[in-house]
């Protein structure tokens, strides 16, 4: 009789920098860590998601194209009311990307984090 051996992937996580939580998931056998959460702790801003957006708009104007972004892509992840909602992720190599577009002096506590 032979064993059946189930392979399963991490499940959602929570990572903590700072006493804040980043959302991450295991996809394409790589973390992908959330976008607007990255931004939230970075900039500091009330509304990531806004801050987020202006960044892509500003970013894609001065490149002419949505590189590093159209590295970028949508994940579900849990939100704060629970539910399972999209939103933007990037993998580690990405997130580097994205963190030196934002003036923080968070950043490089940040990206030593990451790494």
């Amino acid at each position: 009789m032979s064993k059946k051996i189930q392979v399963t992937e991490p499940a959602n996580h929570i990572a903590v920098f700072q006493e804040t939580a980043i959302r991450r998931v295991w996809h394409a056998e790589e973390w992908w860590f959330s976008v607007i959460d990255v931004v939230g702790v970075l900039s500091e801003t009330a509304i990531p998601k806004r801050y987020w957006s202006d960044l892509k708009r500003k970013l894609a104007q001065e490149a002419g194209s949505g590189q590093p972004y159209e590295k970028i892509v949508r994940l579900k992840l849990t939100a704060p009311d629970g539910k399972q909602r999209e939103t933007d992720c990037a993998n580690t190599e990405t997130l580097f990307r994205v963190i030196q577009s934002i003036p923080s002096p968070r950043a490089e506590p940040f990206k030593r984090w990451l790494a």
